[in-house]
């Protein structure tokens, strides 16, 4: 798998993939190079975005692998990719969060993320923020 930083090209796989964030948003993400794209040979199979939380620390805020890619390592295989890049550029620690309902935070925890705290929001699951050194 070859991830790469996303680029203008990539903006309609994006967006036709992430209903989370506005659009406008997405094409700001991508100037800032807070996306990566993942790629099996020449297909686009999904992307990764981040952004800082305090403005300081690397937060990884998704991940998107198209089905059939799906439960092959490609998940944690960008994750550790991130980390080494957010490594590289002098930081120490990392965060992501996930839904209390999403299989997801056993996914962070196999990878050496500890749970730092939670939020709370009306009507909806409790998000737990997870940690780690880098």
């Amino acid at each position: 798998m070859h991830i790469n930083i996303a680029l203008k090209s990539d903006y309609d796989f994006i967006v036709d993939r992430d209903k989370h964030v506005n659009k406008e948003l997405v094409k700001r993400k991508i100037e800032d190079q807070e996306i990566y794209i993942l790629q099996e040979a020449d297909k686009k199979i999904g992307w990764m975005r981040f952004n800082y939380f305090w403005d300081n620390t690397p937060f990884l805020n998704m991940i998107w692998i198209d089905e059939e890619y799906r439960n092959k390592g490609k998940g944690k295989e960008v994750v550790l990719f991130w980390e080494d890049q957010m490594k590289q550029r002098g930081f120490e620690l990392v965060m992501t969060s996930t839904l209390a309902n999403e299989d997801a935070q056993h996914f962070y925890r196999r990878l050496g993320y500890r749970d730092s705290g939670c939020l709370l929001l009306e009507n909806e699951p409790l998000e737990i923020i997870l940690t780690k050194r880098i």
